[in-house]
Order: C-alpha cells, then sequence, then structure tokens
C-alpha cells in the first residue's frame, strides 16, 4: 500500500479537534504535516494515547482526511483505535486532546490511559498519568 493512499475511516476527529490540530500546524509552520496517532504500552490502565505532528509517513500507515486535517495511524494501533472519536475540549481544568474509545473497556480517571477487553488482565506499570 502507498503512504499517499487513503484508507477507511478508522477514528473521527470533531470540528474543534480539527481547529486545534490545524492551529498547531499553522503556528509551528509545517506545511504538509499530519496528526499522528498511536497507542503505546504504559499508563495506569495498560495502554496509553499519543499523538504527534508528523512529516514522515510511512507505507504501512493508514491515513485518511478528516475536516481537513490529515490523520496517520499506524498498523498496529489502529485495531485499538477504530471507531474512536478525538475531540479538543477547554474547560476550568485546562485545555486539550481527548479520546474518546469503544474499545476500552478501563480507562484511567483523566482518560490518558484504556484497557481493552482483550487486555483486561493485564496491569499497567506503575501510577496513574493523570496531572
Amino acid at each position: 500500500m502507498l503512504a499517499d493512499q487513503t484508507q477507511t475511516q478508522a477514528v473521527t476527529l470533531t470540528p474543534a479537534a480539527a481547529r486545534a490540530v490545524k492551529e498547531l500546524l499553522e503556528k509551528r509552520n509545517l506545511e504538509g504535516y499530519a496528526l499522528r496517532v498511536f497507542v503505546q504500552g504504559g499508563g495506569c490502565s495498560g495502554f496509553q494515547y499519543g499523538m504527534a505532528l508528523e512529516g514522515n509517513i510511512r507505507e504501512q500507515d493508514q491515513t485518511f482526511e478528516e475536516e481537513g486535517v490529515k490523520v496517520v495511524i499506524d498498523e498496529i494501533s489502529i485495531d485499538y483505535l477504530r471507531g474512536s472519536t478525538i475531540d479538543y475540549v477547554e474547560d476550568l481544568m485546562g485545555s486539550g486532546f481527548k479520546i474518546d474509545n469503544p474499545n476500552a473497556v478501563a480507562a484511567c480517571g483523566c482518560g490518558s490511559s484504556f484497557r481493552t477487553k482483550d487486555s483486561a488482565g493485564d496491569q499497567g506499570a506503575g501510577g496513574c498519568g493523570c496531572h
């Protein structure tokens, strides 16, 4: 598969999240970059979310465009993120991205880490990463 091929959309970006990403890209002058969304081991629930502004899209990455933002997800993370919605929230506690993941059966209090049905027996290392 070629990196510039668009795959079936795996996650949804809300308009607020898309605006936030566009503002970051513009502020940092990162034309042609994408939002990379990924999952890695860690956090108090077993997995944690990660996001980065990415200029290096690999051949095995799945890419799609949502609300005018190119989104990139690696081949392992896609299974954990399928069906998720990424939002950008602003409240009294601050602002940031929030992921609503239908695959998560348990999550950290702040939502930065999660556990899936398949990993329900696993315990994450360390304490909660909530700040």
